[in-house]
């Protein structure tokens, strides 16, 4: 049985709504939309900018067991808000990706909730998962295109350290 990962997004309400992909993908069934911090499992893995570990397939078995949690905030407040949170979930760091968004084309690590997750899922083993939630965009197949190459070394790495590796051949 091919189990699909819990995605979970602890939403502020600070960016524009109409531009929010985290709410779509909520409308979507294909994460769960939070304003309580308390309904969203411990331990589950936080993706942070400001993590000291990279995310790798080692991450997998807590991610298939718990879920994985993005914070949907401005980024004035993010490196407070990622502090907070850090205390109770697994902190890890994405690798150098680059955004496809309207809105942020082209900029590393400027990611929208959606290009987070997607990048997540296809590092800890699940491509299908990050690109059938790409799908709500016609824009969202362009990233998997954009970053096969990194998103294919990252996946294939065995640890946080090796990631590094990887990520250090596209700075």
């Amino acid at each position: 049985m091919n189990k699909k990962i819990r995605l979970y997004v602890y939403h502020m309400n600070e960016d524009d709504p109409k531009k929010c992909s985290a709410k779509k993908l909520h409308r979507f069934g294909l994460a769960k939309l939070e304003k309580n911090l308390k309904k969203i499992p411990k331990h589950a893995i936080l993706l942070s900018p400001f993590a000291e570990k990279s995310l790798s397939r080692e991450d997998f078995p807590i991610a298939e067991e718990v879920g994985i949690l993005a914070v949907d905030c401005s980024w004035e407040n993010a490196e407070e808000r990622f502090q907070e949170f850090s205390k109770a979930y697994i902190s890890r760091a994405l690798p150098f990706v680059v955004a496809v968004n309207p809105v942020n084309y082209g900029k590393p690590f400027k990611l929208t909730t959606l290009e987070a997750f997607a990048a997540a899922l296809y590092i800890i083993g699940k491509p299908d998962q990050a690109s059938e939630i790409l799908k709500i965009y016609n824009w969202g197949h362009h990233f998997l295109e954009l970053n096969r190459e990194p998103l294919e070394e990252y996946r294939e790495a065995e640890n946080s350290t090796e990631v590094i590796e990887a990520m250090k051949h596209y700075i």
